[in-house]
């Protein structure tokens, strides 16, 4: 029998070992097209209140941020961005110093180019 040419899973039991990252280059190579270089992409499942306290610095990738569903805010060295509606969302590139909080209980899709070993 030959090997299926695509994939089918859920983003939340796929991510469950990766902090909800489901694509990327950190993925091991026998989950087949899920192991990538090209982008990464995460399953965000974020409990109000939760946040980053961090900042975010020295990235190499850009970055688009997707709500889904709740109330989630992105802060930046210059200015904060709201993602407030379903459907918001945000891209920045390299070098774009950011943290992050839930405002709400939140879902959100993050995708990362190139996938990167930080």
């Amino acid at each position: 029998m030959s090997e299926r040419s695509w994939y089918s899973g859920n983003a939340a039991d796929d991510g469950a070992d990766t902090r909800g990252w489901i694509l990327g280059h950190f993925i091991d190579p026998s989950a087949g097209e899920r192991s990538t270089e090209t982008l990464e992409v995460k399953w965000g499942i974020h409990k109000a209140g939760e946040q980053r306290a961090d900042w975010v610095t020295g990235d190499k990738r850009t970055t688009l941020v997707l709500l889904v569903q709740g109330r989630f805010h992105v802060k930046f060295r210059d200015g904060d961005a709201p993602l407030t509606r379903q459907g918001d969302y945000l891209v920045w590139g390299p070098g774009t110093d950011h943290s992050w909080q839930a405002e709400q209980d939140s879902v959100v899709i993050t995708v990362r180019w190139p996938s990167l070993p930080q």
